[in-house]
């Protein structure tokens, strides 16, 4: 196998959840047509061959400081070179206990990054240069934490303007300082969030849902030119399976090295420090 892959997010909670909400329900039946297997519990021994078999060296779990998940805390124990932790949940109406907990899970487990969706919380109607946010952005960068926020329309029949991509750019003029990535692409705002991608150093974009298949042209010619350093791969596993994605990506018009970039190396140093895995 010639390449290698971080995989930057992927849900191994599903099925710790007796039932899941409809808009989860409608996600799978709707969106992404999955099968009813999408919530199933997860069994470490067949992600593990599922990760060897596509190269993917490292994948991010999904978390929350709500209720954390303990399959991702269960994974992170018996092999922690390969797993890191994504963590949500933070109230951002009620900061100050949330952000103390943010604070002790990082110095206690390997947290790649805190996440926020905004369509997600707050029956959306506070987008990411909301003042409540402004908290959590603190935080973050206090601790060199990277931050990831949903943009793009969600596929959930739930309000969608919060997540365009020009929320962020006050963000990213006050907070210099914070690591900030989109994630789940940026759809129907592709152009939006290159721009901002050229105009900001501390932002980055994920590919999460995506299939590397459908991505915009004007991505893939930005990730040819200005932005080799920008975009980064992950599946939203098992939404979008490794199997399916990694496969797609390494059949991207793409050079090899901004193959490796997007597959590896982007993730590496914007989440890991640019410090190998051991």
């Amino acid at each position: 196998m010639t390449h290698k892959a971080i995989d930057c997010l992927v849900n191994v909670h599903f099925g710790e959840a007796e039932s899941q909400p409809t808009w989860m329900l409608k996600v799978r039946d709707d969106y992404f047509k999955g099968p009813e297997s999408m919530f199933a519990p997860v069994d470490l021994g067949e992600l593990l061959e599922e990760m060897d078999e596509q190269g993917v060296q490292k994948a991010i779990l999904m978390d929350s400081l709500v209720k954390p998940s303990t399959t991702a805390r269960k994974f992170i124990a018996a092999q922690p070179d390969r797993f890191a932790l994504a963590m949500g949940g933070v109230n951002l109406l009620r900061p100050v206990q949330p952000l103390r907990e943010l604070s002790a899970v990082v110095n206690d487990l390997p947290v790649a990054y805190a996440m926020v969706g905004p369509s997600f919380w707050g029956d959306g109607q506070y987008p990411p240069s909301d003042a409540v946010y402004y908290p959590l952005y603190a935080k973050c960068a206090e601790l060199d934490l990277p931050l990831c926020v949903n943009t793009g329309i969600p596929g959930p029949p739930i309000p969608g303007e919060v997540q365009h991509p020009m929320h962020l750019d006050r963000i990213c003029v006050r907070f210099p300082e914070l690591r900030l990535c989109m994630i789940h692409g940026a759809d129907p705002w592709w152009d939006v969030a290159i721009r901002l991608l050229i105009k900001y150093s501390n932002l980055r974009l994920m590919t999460s849902a995506w299939s590397p298949k459908r991505l915009p042209e004007n991505l893939l010619h930005y990730m040819r030119t200005r932005g080799q350093n920008k975009v980064i791969y992950a599946s939203d596993w098992p939404v979008l399976k490794m199997r399916r994605v990694v496969p797609e990506a390494l059949a991207l018009d793409l050079p090899a090295t901004v193959l490796d970039n997007y597959l590896y190396n982007n993730a590496q140093e914007f989440f890991f420090g640019g410090q190998e895995e051991r």
